[in-house]
């Protein structure tokens, strides 16, 4: 069965990795945090952890049982590029994702040092479509290291978008993506931000 989302660029959600660590201003009030202790308050066998870093191999051949072709962000509750998801294991997801052909997969990662550092290991499939997240000035070098992968779709998220962006280049992008913060503790919109293709 799919996991359906609410996140309005995408269809549907897979998290072969749950939780994160906070690496800059834009994981303040982080939703996938909240929801994590709410999902192991409830009981949910994946959040056993809670916000820890943790592989999930069990759910990675999930996307293979969906037939009907949709949009999936990887790791909404997470970051597959995280310093504790270890090469080899990223790998595993990337041939999951060359091998369901017939979705394409959003990956969105803030950790843009380790996607360019890991880039060329990676086989990128044309259904596979990379992100970074920029929320303001001092983060910008991420779009540089998104330019540096191969992969055929790239896209940014100023999402949540808490600072200004000055002299933005968007040559090699083929999407953006919009949006407030959200979470507890914000005064933002609903952080589902709006698509410029």
């Amino acid at each position: 069965m799919a996991i359906g989302s609410t996140i309005e660029w995408t269809e549907a959600t897979w998290n072969p990795v749950t939780g994160c660590t906070k690496i800059s201003e834009g994981c303040r009030h982080c939703y996938a945090e909240t929801l994590a202790k709410r999902l192991k308050a409830m009981g949910q066998p994946n959040y056993v952890n809670g916000f820890q870093v943790t592989l999930q191999p069990h759910m990675l051949e999930i996307p293979l049982g969906w037939r009907r072709p949709r949009n999936i962000f990887v790791n909404s509750m997470s970051d597959l590029f995280h310093e504790e998801v270890p090469s080899d294991y990223i790998q595993k997801v990337f041939a999951v994702m060359r091998k369901a052909h017939w979705h394409h997969f959003q990956i969105l990662t803030k950790r843009s040092s380790r996607l360019a550092e890991l880039s060329s290991q990676l086989d990128w499939s044309p259904n596979i479509w990379m992100g970074v997240s920029v929320e303001d000035q001092n983060v910008i070098s991420r779009i540089a290291h998104l330019r540096e992968t191969g992969a055929a779709i790239k896209f940014i998220s100023f999402e949540p978008l808490i600072g200004p962006i000055r002299d933005l280049d968007l040559q090699h992008i083929d999407w953006v993506i919009v949006g407030g913060e959200s979470g507890i503790g914000t005064t933002y919109g609903n952080g589902m931000g709006a698509r410029y293709p």
